[in-house]
């Protein structure tokens, strides 16, 4: 990639465990990224980190769930850094609970922050992107969008919805240059699963991952290289499982 003419990628939920990973890749891959974050109590340090480790990107504030404020924020990325050539929609909440005790608001949070929060950012996005030709969408869904989960009716179908709206923006723009696809992660080791008892994840999760282990964030961000990559051009509307064979179809 020629660093003077760097592409702009912008990956929501940039502060967490996968977003990271995804941060770091595509900074080393040479292109210009910006972040955006919700939870300002862990930024400071979560900057701080990355600096120390030589990797410096513009971080936005955003309520992804907020069509408004999404716009906003495209609006500042793209006047400080550049037009969006790469979008990758990662941020995410859970809310778990089985379906006859979930309240509404548990339901609309993850609906909202999960699948709407990626009409969000595309239709801020994409009009730009037919203009110039070029474009890669990266929506990172989920294993249970795939199979289901007891508990995450609410998830499990806002992931599920993400391959839906992939796979038809996907056929809109695909003489646009511009691909849309999802990965599906399965049990990935970030925080969340670093939380879950050692127990639990030996005796549980791991007989269920036929590879018997957990996967890497920096798996997941090497996914998302090679689908923003030119080298990806003819691959749209396409889902990527990366689960260690936990659900194969």
């Amino acid at each position: 990639m020629d660093r003077e003419n760097r592409r702009v990628a912008l990956i929501t939920g940039a502060t967490g465990g996968l977003g990271t990973a995804m941060c770091k890749r595509l900074i080393t891959d040479g292109y210009r990224v910006a972040g955006t974050y919700r939870d300002k109590s862990k930024l400071s340090a979560w900057q701080l980190e990355m600096e120390k480790e030589g990797y410096f990107l513009d971080v936005f504030e955003v309520d992804v769930a907020d069509f408004d404020s999404v716009g906003n924020t495209i609006a500042n990325v793209e006047e400080k850094i550049g037009p969006i050539d790469v979008l990758i929609n990662n941020a995410g909440i859970a809310r778990d609970g089985v379906l006859r005790r979930m309240t509404k608001e548990a339901w609309d949070d993850v609906i909202n922050t999960n699948l709407t929060s990626v009409f969000n950012t595309c239709r801020h996005v994409i009009n730009g992107m037919i203009e110039r030709g070029f474009g890669r969408i990266i929506n990172i869904s989920s294993v249970n969008a795939q199979r289901g989960q007891v508990g995450q009716t609410n998830y499990s179908a806002a992931k599920a919805g993400m391959h839906g709206f992939t796979k038809s923006l996907a056929m809109e723009v695909a003489t646009k240059g511009i691909t849309v696809n999802t990965i599906s992660p399965g049990y990935i080791y970030t925080e969340i699963v670093k939380a879950i008892p050692d127990e639990i994840i030996r005796t549980k999760i791991l007989p269920g991952i036929p590879m018997g282990r957990l996967g890497g964030t920096d798996e997941v961000a090497y996914l998302v290289s090679f689908l923003a990559s030119d080298e990806a051009r003819f691959i749209t509307g396409a889902n990527y499982a990366i689960n260690g064979g936990q659900h194969v179809y």
